[in-house]
């Protein structure tokens, strides 16, 4: 009997250890890092802390206007974003930095590090046919090894800036267009309503008064879309869209397309 009691007990604290691990690694916590919620003007000027335009330059050759890659291309250049990524891990973000700062660093780390991922393991048709690629922590910043998951769900959801979803790129069709240009903190407010303007107004919805279909993107994360305070998926759309969604329709979501962003 006591034997039974030692197993049942040693099981039942694996498991707890098991999910502490995994809601770490899927990103609930952000692992120390700084985070602020967005409430500055962003209008004003920024100093830009840490140096992106290398990471610009990538993006600029790399990526065309509609957001897609040139994995192949890119892997030529791989050396250059290994040195970016570096730098990124030598420069961990401060507490003394401002949420702009801090904005464009996480999200430019995630988006760095996604193509790294895909090009550690090109070719590839999905980023789902990898093994843990949000989950799994490869991400060193500081003396932290932090995840994708962690990077948006523990840190830029935690920021309350919705305008996020927009930004970062899960390396698939059906996700936001990357944008070919590095988020600095000088124009992150103007970066991020072109990139939320852009998706909201593009392909990635079908957005009519009354037959709304919409990215999934709003139904797996439509407790972040506010306005005044409080959930309003279609308010928040209504604010950036061209037409406007009639507030007492029905919302239909689009299946994902996981396929690769990849130039064709």
């Amino acid at each position: 009997m006591k034997t039974f009691i030692k197993i049942i007990t040693v099981i039942l604290l694996a498991q707890t250890m098991q999910g502490c691990n995994l809601l770490s690694a899927a990103g609930l916590t952000s692992q120390g890092q700084p985070v602020k919620e967005v409430s500055e003007d962003f209008s004003s000027a920024q100093n830009n802390i840490v140096d992106h335009s290398q990471w610009d330059a990538l993006l600029k050759k790399y990526v065309d206007k509609n957001g897609m890659v040139d994995y192949k291309g890119f892997q030529k250049d791989r050396e250059d974003l290994q040195q970016y990524l570096k730098m990124l891990s030598e420069n961990p973000p401060q507490e003394s930095w401002s949420t702009a700062e801090l904005l464009a660093y996480y999200i430019n780390t995630y988006n760095a590090y996604t193509v790294e991922l895909i090009l550690k393991n090109y070719p590839t048709k999905s980023i789902k046919d990898l093994n843990g690629p949000w989950t799994k922590s490869f991400v060193p910043i500081g003396d932290k090894t932090l995840s994708l998951g962690g990077i948006e769900n523990g840190i830029l959801r935690k920021m309350d800036e919705p305008r996020i979803h927009f930004a970062i790129n899960c390396a698939s069709f059906s996700c936001p267009k990357l944008l070919n240009e590095a988020y600095v903190a000088s124009k992150i407010n103007q970066q991020l309503e072109k990139v939320t303007k852009d998706c909201i107004n593009g392909d990635k919805n079908e957005i009519t008064k009354n037959n709304p279909k919409l990215s999934s993107i709003f139904k797996w994360y439509k407790k972040d879309f506010k306005v005044k305070g409080e959930k309003d998926v279609i308010g928040y759309i209504n604010q950036y869209a061209k037409v406007k969604i009639n507030p007492e329709t029905s919302i239909a979501y689009l299946e994902y397309n996981w396929s690769l962003n990849e130039q064709q």
